[in-house]
């Protein structure tokens, strides 16, 4: 008997299922991008069950006849290729011919369609990859594919599929990047038959953009147009205040199509180093468009990866068209302060926290990191080391200059309120004590469907926190009250960088596990900042406050907090000693 053998159709479909379908939100991506390339102007996405029970999506594109609907469930059939040279220079977002099988071999399918020089149209039944039913139907012109009880007949795959909201929140984003993309398509997405998003076709981008992401941002998005060559990018990007701890909001698209490009990325990053802090990423929506021939995006069979023959021009066309339209819309207090001209920025706040919210001093003596150098062994200081440092001034309005007994101690400020806050904050939190301010005006937070629901399931936690939000409607939420501490900052970021925060490292069903997390993301907020003009005694009492913690060194995020550099060294720099 023969060791190699040619695969049934049914099980090749299944290993190609297993490339391009990963989970639903696979499906939904192959679907609509179907229907883009049908011409269509309206695609309707109806899910239910997170995908497991439904995907279905609807357009009034070109449609097909019935011998091109049957065709179209046999691999290797497309309407998006014929010559091997067509390979490479792919101009359709779908084109592998693998789709629709792989995906009917996992589920049971639907497709009813009709073309627009047909009567009648088609209905086709598979099973399994098996198909059971075909028959002429009453249709207007377009497709509906309707796709139910995916990975039904492969319950590995099934077994491993998330909670029905992380796949919806896959699902959200596959549609986001969609609807972005396309601003000429009316989209309209559901699930479990509620309206998660109704975007009307329009020819002005900016407004899809401002549409579907934030409706308050419509300010603080800066139009890109730039052409170098055979490379053009255009789309729009963000301030650097409204600026995230994760890359989500980075939408690249090359040729009208999403991709995850290292290339791409950097060229983003690099455009924005200057105004963004380590850690922060932009809201950037940008288009990137060249010549079919000159990028591949046949690497991967998701389609997300693309390969350009000349990598460095459209790095650095991506790069210089965003730094430029950066310089043109640039705000004085994006950039660094020029030495010699410091701006006086009013405090909202009091640079003390209330009475009891921190511990008091401790009678031993406590370990502290103070050196010059990170690898320096860590010293013991008196407990009132901080308070007993000479403070000379500020130093670029950032970094507090104090005189020691023995040398010369530099302080962040933002970082040093940052770990005082922090402190302040969790103490508080411990006790169920946290002290609130109530807003005078609610603030009104538009999400999207997949931050709305992981921040419905924080509403409790965060209450906890000294954070009162409520549900006001569909995707919007009131914050109503906020910690005492965090009075007069901006609410709308600080909450968007929490829920950012719980969707990265899954606390979609509460905080417990990262309440540290959360805290931090307030502290930061409510911290003093660089480029921040200090008076005296409000320096001396950051150095009182540092004193009360056990943990001054590094902030929350593990920046050191001071440098300290002891006159030895000092005049040893100097030549004074040997």
């Amino acid at each position: 008997m023969p060791r190699i053998r040619i695969l049934p159709d049914v099980l090749s479909n299944k290993i190609a299922a297993g490339e391009i379908v990963e989970r639903p939100a696979s499906v939904v991506k192959e679907l609509v991008e179907n229907a883009i390339d049908a011409e269509s102007t309206r695609i309707v996405v109806e899910i239910k069950g997170g995908g497991r029970t439904l995907i279905r999506v609807s357009d009034n594109g070109v449609g097909m006849d019935r011998d091109d609907a049957l065709l179209s469930v046999e691999r290797y059939a497309t309407s998006k290729i014929y010559k091997e040279k067509d390979l490479f220079s792919i101009a359709t977002l779908g084109f592998r011919g693998e789709a629709l099988p792989s995906i009917a071999s996992v589920s049971n399918m639907e497709i009813v369609t009709r073309a627009a020089s047909s009567e009648v149209g088609a209905k086709i039944i598979v099973e399994g990859g098996k198909i059971k039913d075909v028959a002429e139907i009453g249709v207007p012109k377009g497709t509906v594919i309707s796709v139910n009880r995916l990975f039904y007949n492969t319950p590995a795959r099934r077994k491993y599929l998330k909670t029905e909201q992380t796949e919806m929140g896959h699902i959200s984003d596959t549609a986001t990047r969609m609807a972005l993309a396309w601003p000429g398509i009316h989209f309209r997405f559901l699930h479990n038959d509620r309206v998660l998003g109704d975007w009307s076709a329009t020819q002005t981008p900016l407004h899809r953009i401002v549409d579907v992401l934030r409706k308050d941002s419509e300010s603080r998005l800066y139009e890109v147009d730039f052409k170098d060559g055979n490379v053009q990018v255009q789309g729009f990007v963000a301030s650097p205040d409204i600026s995230r701890t994760t890359p989500q909001r980075l939408y690249v698209y090359v040729n009208g199509r999403f991709v995850r490009d290292k290339v791409l990325h950097h060229a983003v990053m690099e455009a924005y180093e200057g105004h963004l802090m380590k850690g922060k990423f932009p809201l950037v929506v940008l288009f990137v468009n060249l010549a079919h021939d000159q990028v591949d995006v046949n690497v991967h069979p998701t389609k997300n990866s693309v390969r350009f023959e000349a990598p460095k021009q459209v790095h650095d066309t991506v790069t210089r068209a965003i730094s430029e339209s950066l310089q043109r819309f640039d705000r004085p207090e994006w950039g660094q302060t020029q030495i010699g001209k410091p701006t006086p920025q009013p405090m909202p706040y009091r640079l003390s926290p209330p009475h009891g919210a921190v511990s008091e001093p401790k009678s031993e003596l406590t370990s502290r990191t103070c050196s010059h150098t990170p690898e320096a062994a860590p010293q013991l200081w008196p407990e009132k080391y901080f308070a007993s440092l000479r403070v000379i001034g500020q130093l670029h309005n950032t970094y507090i200059v104090c005189e020691s007994e023995d040398g010369l101690v530099l302080i962040d400020q933002h970082a040093a309120h940052e770990r005082v806050l922090f402190e302040t904050l969790k103490a508080a939190y411990s006790r169920s004590s946290v002290a609130t301010q109530g807003l005078l005006v609610p603030e009104t937070l538009e999400l999207n469907h997949r931050e709305a629901g992981i921040l419905e399931s924080l509403l409790k936690d965060l209450l906890d926190m000294g954070l009162e939000i409520e549900p006001f409607g569909g995707n919007t939420y009131l914050v109503k009250s906020v910690p005492a501490l965090l009075a007069g900052r901006p609410v709308k970021t600080l909450v968007a960088e929490i829920v950012e925060k719980a969707a990265e490292i899954g606390l979609a069903s509460g905080l417990h596990r990262g309440v540290d997390q959360c805290l931090t993301i307030m502290a930061c907020h409510g911290a003093i900042r660089a480029n921040q003009m200090l008076a005296d005694e409000q320096m001396k009492a950051l150095l009182e406050q540092l004193d009360t913690l056990e943990h001054a060194s590094h902030c929350p995020h593990g920046r050191p907090t001071y440098v300290h550099q002891r006159l030895r060294q000092i005049e040893k720099d100097f030549k004074r000693i040997v």
